[in-house]
């Protein structure tokens, strides 16, 4: 069964790719294995654990003991000392990942499987214990697989078993990534096309991310299907859309990084019990979080200026003149109808399998570059280079000609998801986990939160008399307003450069160059009252959006933490810091993020913060999250966040980590610092 899934993988690989598929993989090993005992020295008659220190390289997975709906698990054949046996390898929980709508469970990251060794009773000290294995195993990217052979060995010796400190601290934190035995018997029940799991599991029990059933058993349910998994009292169901299961069946209820081992056998079980006044008020709670989240994003350089300027076409027009309130629902309805896009395509994208989160499109050097055409023309909009007169057909569209405002709104949002601030975190993570008619209301929330400032001065005479007489003083604050958005596209631009290297910056650079060139000479086709402006430059145009298909990503690189002592994150680091007693300061960034870099500069890379953690023994763990990671992404995800910043605070002998706010300051980090 194991071969028909890889043979099935590769076809549907290389029918997706065509000849991409068939290029050379590169020069082997792309998983470095390193085989590693706890002990030296393990005494007679004992237990001697090892592991697998397994590094995929980038853009590389292995694959879970049930590799899923393709792939292959890997197989160890050992040679041993006479009495000595090896038990079955114990792998961590895994990784999801869809390609060509066949389900992985994988490892992208590092990862170390263990395994235990029994040494014979009539061992003696002194005595040579060599230990040899051969592992076969799969490897492969999104386009080739290629199987991969490790002949791994290491010479112990009968000893008393001593265990070094450095030695214990890592194969503790390896273990920890291990799934626990759940300790309770769960039932399973096929109930038509559904099979539902009924776990039990105290309702006190405190647990960070969303569930998902990984089934040891093949045959159980469809591995691609969505599950739904509920917490009902003292128990956990699980449904999905059922296959073949026949017997007991087995499997990791994961929830984030934790898993249960758990064996259930055929039975009854009832559908969970009606939990709707539950996600109700947590899609409340989401909700008004969301809008004030959005608020707070107006005073952002790349929103306030477009906000500004619809508040000038206000005051142009008068108090009574015009059409205000059409004018703020158009605007509203273009905010929020473009929230909703951008939160439904989130949530599909998410149904497939892949672990992302808010602003996930920023993720692609591709939409950068589109963001940085947008914000460069209208920084020069508004510095007076050219004018964009709602198109006719949009005004026709709207009986009192509200189409520009429309656009306008839709355009405010876009180019706001760059930014996360106070209340947005909690409230879109928490959208993921609702049902998706309250998710997207929480995403129309987001944008009623940008919406609401225009939607007050449309709809509040009061506040639209407070807003100064037209004059010339209007096209001085246009001119003011055109510095922010000239900024925004600096700061897009070194966003391209970290996404896509220099080559990708200057393309970047050369559309917008291009761009710019057509709308000065519209602009100045305008000035001269000539029909037709924009037709002489709109070739300039379609060059400049040429770049989008030309621009990709740069090589991951191994560019050092800004942070003095700082290092990448990785769940299998972390654990071991952890368990070395240190305190953790754990945060999540990425190049595209204004909050995170505003967090970094002011507060996190500042010599008062550095010297608190020097003095604190502070670890601090940089995840880097501006090309989408995707294990970075199931971490932010279990720990209820759509998106970055997330900052971590692990406390020595603490379970579960201090989430804290997504604005830092100095004091916050240097209390917890000295607080051991």
């Amino acid at each position: 069964m194991a071969w028909l899934r890889f043979f099935l993988m590769s076809l549907a690989l290389w029918l997706a790719m065509g000849p991409a598929s068939a290029q050379a993989p590169g020069k082997g090993p792309h998983v470095r294995i390193e085989l590693i005992a706890e002990t030296g020295d393990p005494a007679p008659g004992s237990d001697v654990t090892l592991a697998f220190a397994s590094t995929p390289e980038p853009g590389w997975h292995a694959y879970w003991e049930n590799p899923g709906d393709a792939g292959l698990p890997a197989r160890a054949e050992w040679t041993l000392p006479k009495g000595a046996s090896a038990g079955p390898l114990r792998f961590p929980v895994p990784q999801r990942l869809i390609i060509g709508g066949l389900m992985n469970y994988v490892y992208e990251g590092p990862f170390a499987p263990l395994v235990t060794l029994k040494v014979p009773a009539d061992d003696r000290a002194g005595d040579p214990f060599p230990v040899h294995v051969k592992l076969d195993y799969l490897v492969c990217t999104d386009q080739i697989c290629v199987p991969e052979k490790a002949e791994l060995e290491t010479k112990l010796t009968i000893g008393d078993g001593t265990v070094p400190a450095d030695r214990r601290a890592r194969f503790d934190g390896w273990r920890a990534a291990l799934p626990r035995p759940l300790g309770a018997q769960a039932t399973y029940q096929v109930d038509g096309r559904t099979f539902r799991l009924g776990v039990p599991f105290p309702a006190a029990a405190s647990v960070a991310g969303e569930g998902y059933f990984f089934p040891l058993t093949d045959g159980a349910i469809e591995y691609a299907a969505p599950q739904r998994i509920v917490r009902d009292g003292d128990r956990v169901v699980i449904e999905a859309p059922a296959k073949r299961p026949t017997g007991a069946i087995r499997g990791v209820l994961a929830f984030g990084s934790q898993g249960f081992v758990l064996e259930a056998t055929p039975g009854t079980v009832a559908p969970a019990a009606a939990t709707t006044g539950n996600w109700l008020w947590i899609a409340l709670t989401a909700f008004l979080g969301a809008v004030l989240g959005g608020l707070i994003l107006n005073v952002m350089p790349c929103v306030f200026p477009i906000l500004g300027l619809k508040a000038l076409s206000l005051a142009k027009a008068g108090d009574d003149a015009g059409n205000p309130r059409g004018e703020a629902l158009a605007y509203a309805a273009g905010v929020v109808l473009t929230c909703l896009a951008l939160g439904g395509a989130l949530l599909a994208v998410r149904a497939g399998g892949v672990a992302v989160g808010w602003a996930f499109q920023l993720q692609d050097p591709r939409v950068i570059v589109v963001l940085l055409l947008l914000v460069t023309a209208i920084a020069l909009n508004l510095a007076g280079l050219f004018e964009v007169p709602a198109p006719a057909f949009v005004n026709r569209a709207s009986a009192r000609g509200t189409g520009g405002s429309f656009m306008t709104g839709a355009l405010a949002a876009f180019v706001a998801t760059p930014c996360t601030g106070p209340f947005m975190g909690a409230a879109l993570g928490s959208a993921l986990i609702l049902p998706w008619p309250a998710a997207l209301a929480v995403f129309g929330g987001l944008g009623l939160g940008i919406a609401l400032p225009f939607l007050l001065l449309g709809f509040v005479p009061a506040l639209r008399r407070r807003l100064p007489k037209p004059g010339a003083w209007m096209e001085t604050m246009r001119r003011i307003l055109s510095v922010p958005m000239f900024l925004t596209a600096l700061a897009l631009a070194w966003v391209l450069g970290r996404q896509a290297g220099a080559d990708g910056m200057t393309i970047g650079l050369g559309a917008a160059l291009l761009a710019s060139l057509g709308l000065w000479w519209a602009g100045r086709r305008q000035a001269r009252g000539l029909s037709r402006a924009w037709l002489p430059a709109l070739p300039l145009f379609l060059l400049a959006l040429a770049a989008v298909a030309v621009v990709r990503p740069a090589p991951a690189g191994a560019e050092p933490p800004a942070v003095a002592g700082a290092e990448p994150f990785s769940e299998a680091r972390l654990a071991e810091l952890r368990a070395a007693g240190r305190p953790v300061f754990a945060y999540f960034t990425a190049d595209w993020c204004l909050t995170c870099k505003v967090n970094e500069k002011a507060v996190i890379e500042t010599s008062a913060v550095a010297d608190a953690f020097a003095k604190g023994n502070v670890a601090v763990l940089v995840g880097d999250w501006t090309n989408g990671d995707p294990a970075l992404g199931r971490f932010i995800e279990a720990h209820n966040r759509a998106g970055v910043p997330l900052y971590l605070w692990y406390k020595p002998g603490s379970g579960e980590p201090e989430i804290l706010p997504q604005v830092l300051s100095q004091s916050l980090l240097a209390d917890r610092a000295a607080a051991r």
